[in-house]
């Protein structure tokens, strides 16, 4: 993943012509869109009040993270970010399966959940050229990666946070749809899925008890 020539690395870090999703994704992330939508049910209410779990501070990832990586980095490619969100997302369902005893409630839920993540996994995958997964990340992002793929025991505390699993896959479903925004376009109006503002109108809705 780190050994590219220094043209192609200034090539990442260019303003570039945003590559649109490949239609074969769409499928495989709206299905995974169709199982967040119960997300509330399985997270929140088969868990005790003030529930927690700990994860690193880099699998909180928010639209606020997303917003500062692109100031970061001028012109930072989607893909890269893509990338980032597979891998930020494949920590976070092992987490919260870990936790769950094998009678858990939730825990077929969550772990239908993780097949059909891996499903969009190996989809976004197969629908690029392999040599772009063998390109150089930006400083920031690579930062980022190393952080998350290092061994439990050699992580920090300071590094450490702690999540309710709802809170977690919120996270998971806002910042897939500003990813993959093309995947999930909307009929009636153009909606801004990488803005605060858009998911904070929603919540009412989401707080709604599911039928």
């Amino acid at each position: 993943m780190r050994n590219i020539s220094a043209s192609t690395c200034l090539f990442l870090l260019a303003p570039v012509q945003m590559a649109p999703t490949p239609a074969s994704m769409c499928t495989p992330l709206k299905t995974l869109n169709d199982s967040l939508s119960h997300r509330r049910r399985y997270m929140k209410h088969n868990f005790p009040i003030n529930y927690t779990i700990r994860v690193h501070q880099h699998e909180v990832f928010k639209l606020s993270n997303i917003s500062r990586m692109r100031l970061q980095v001028e012109g930072l490619d989607e893909l890269v970010l893509q990338r980032l969100w597979f891998q930020v997302n494949q920590g976070v369902l092992k987490k919260i399966l870990r936790v769950m005893p094998e009678r858990h409630p939730s825990r077929p839920y969550t772990a239908e959940l993780e097949i059909r993540f891996r499903d969009a996994e190996g989809v976004f995958v197969h629908s690029h050229p392999a040599e772009v997964f063998q390109q150089e990340l930006p400083e920031v992002i690579q930062d980022t990666w190393d952080h998350l793929t290092e061994e439990p025991d050699r992580v920090p505390e300071s590094r450490w946070r702690y999540a309710s699993p709802k809170s977690l896959l919120d996270n998971f479903c806002h910042t897939m749809h500003c990813l993959f925004s093309e995947c999930f376009a909307s009929k009636e109006a153009q909606q801004d899925y990488c803005s605060v503002s858009y998911w904070r109108k929603g919540r009412k809705k989401d707080l709604e008890p599911e039928s």
